[in-house]
């Protein structure tokens, strides 16, 4: 990797595959499985590296269930349904100053004075962010992170790469995970043991909000192309705002909020 990373930002990229791909993800259909050797693929452009990527894959996803799926379960099953969602609308709050720092840098001040806005009311109204009183408010959400800051800037994409322990990416995202982390002010609590413990809770709450999703990988035929594909689209449906290019065929936004849904 391009940089030393401290204890707390290794723990975070222990998130198995399945848990940061599937973030969005929509009503997908089951997909063929598709050969690594042809050459006509229309894929091995953006994955020359399928072969190797398919073997981490597999690996990542072991991890996540033996691992993190377990705890997401189990928490959703001892946590009550009204703390799960107050524990979700914190982790939120604490993406928004990044967030807006993002929107700067892609040139949306309008949109990035908006996060600065809902960060305000919900850390004070909203108590720490515990409750979403901008959002109740009609103050609306602009999310963004710095991979897409940079794919905004044109740096170019790179090969699709699955990372272990971390799951899939384009290449150029990798360069933007440090300035994701560092940008992230919980990052910079001084309870270092109190920070680690939040990191543990974040990921288990991340991992339970995408319990949903599993179910579109199980009826999958080839869960590697599923959650490729859905990465790829969700990606660009986020660097282009939800208006993507017409020649393009991207999920509509609203399918995407169904596999956040509680699903009491």
């Amino acid at each position: 990797m391009i940089v030393a990373y401290s204890s707390e930002l290794a723990f975070l990229r222990r998130i198995p595959a399945l848990v940061l791909i599937l973030l969005g993800m929509s009503q997908i259909t089951a997909c063929a499985t598709i050969d690594p050797s042809d050459e006509d693929s229309p894929y091995v452009e953006y994955d020359p590296l399928e072969p190797l990527n398919r073997k981490i894959h597999g690996f990542n996803t072991v991890l996540d269930k033996v691992a993190l799926k377990p705890l997401a379960k189990g928490y959703k099953k001892v946590v009550p349904s009204p703390v799960r969602r107050s524990i979700s609308n914190f982790f939120s709050n604490l993406r928004t100053p990044s967030s807006a720092l993002n929107n700067f840098l892609q040139g949306k001040p309008k949109h990035g004075f908006s996060e600065l806005g809902r960060f305000l009311f919900n850390s004070t109204l909203g108590l720490g962010g515990f409750f979403d009183v901008a959002g109740a408010g009609g103050l609306e959400r602009y999310d963004e992170n710095f991979a897409e800051t940079l794919a905004v800037w044109g740096v170019p994409d790179g090969p699709y790469i699955v990372m272990p322990f971390w799951g899939p990416n384009m290449a150029s995202d990798a360069f933007a995970l440090p300035v994701d982390y560092y940008t992230d002010i919980w990052t910079y609590y001084d309870n270092s043991s109190v920070r680690s413990k939040v990191w543990g809770l974040r990921l288990i709450d991340l991992r339970y909000r995408l319990l949903a999703a599993d179910s579109v990988l199980d009826d999958s035929q080839d869960p590697y192309v599923t959650i490729r594909e859905a990465f790829r689209q969700n990606r660009t449906f986020r660097i282009y705002d939800g208006e993507p290019p017409e020649d393009e065929e991207f999920f509509e936004d609203e399918m995407f909020d169904d596999f956040f849904d509680e699903g009491e």
